[in-house]
């Protein structure tokens, strides 16, 4: 093997999608740097992978760094994986890649499976914009529906409803496709409107896709009917929450609510 670091996708879930190029690399390079090496196990039993391994996680990852570095400085070939798909997206690896970046070593990349890209084209929402926003943060929700294209979110099972919940206050006009267990025996996906999903009882691995805003312009009177729904907040909170799910800027929203029954 030439001499870098190899960035190596690996299966979400079905092990068939494991490429003849991903299998050749991780048998043939030095040192492989795992997400969790009893994971990584099970794809190394199943494909006779007898490679050395060494564990690299978000709790080790800048520890191990400078090691995995200079061992590739001296000529060593080193494969990094997560316990699914490409590294890096919301897994460790972008800092040991970042790492090699910046000591001028070479870097490849052995394409793999991603669930961000799985559940964004299985949505069937538009991919020609799209915003990936990792796991869910319902304090940046708000601020994520200022993204009037395609949102994708990773979410685990026992937060999803909770997670609907909120999309169902803040976007309630836009259409979501809960997809989980892709690849997998169970592979499901859900689609419609937050308000109309709160009992989904989703399990296993989940992508969440949020599909773009309407491209309408709401009414002064959907805006007047929002305007009554947060009016009993305070006026800067019910600001944000109109600006949000309106489509207007707080300015705007700010004037509407002190129209609408002043200052709180």
């Amino acid at each position: 093997m030439q001499t870098g670091l190899y960035i190596v996708g690996t299966p979400i879930g079905n092990l068939s999608d494991m490429s003849p190029r991903a299998i050749d690399v991780l048998k043939n390079v030095d040192l492989v740097a795992a997400e969790d090496t009893r994971v990584f196990g099970k794809i190394a039993s199943h494909f006779d992978i007898k490679t050395r391994r060494v564990s690299c996680h978000e709790h080790n990852e800048r520890n191990v760094i400078g090691e995995l570095v200079e061992k590739i400085r001296n000529g060593a070939s080193v494969a990094v994986v997560s316990d699914a798909g490409m590294p890096a997206i919301s897994d460790p690896g972008f800092r040991i890649v970042r790492a090699a970046r910046d000591a001028g070593l070479p870097v490849f990349v052995v394409p793999g499976p991603t669930a961000v890209i799985s559940g964004l084209v299985l949505s069937g929402f538009p991919t020609d914009r799209f915003t990936f926003c990792g796991f869910f943060d319902e304090k940046k929700l708000r601020d994520d529906n200022r993204i009037r294209h395609t949102i994708v979110y990773y979410e685990s099972p026992n937060r999803i409803k909770n997670t609907i919940a909120a999309i169902a206050r803040v976007m309630p006009e836009r259409k979501i496709a809960i997809v989980r267990e892709i690849t997998k025996i169970h592979e499901e996906t859900i689609i419609g409107y937050p308000a109309d999903l709160l009992d989904t009882d989703a399990r296993g691995e989940i992508v969440l896709v949020v599909g773009p805003a309407p491209e309408h312009k709401m009414s002064d009177a959907e805006i007047s009917e929002i305007v009554n729904d947060v009016a009993a907040k305070s006026t800067k909170g019910a600001a944000a929450d109109l600006a949000s799910r309106a489509g207007i800027s707080r300015k705007e929203a700010y004037k509407r609510l002190l129209k609408n029954g002043g200052e709180k």
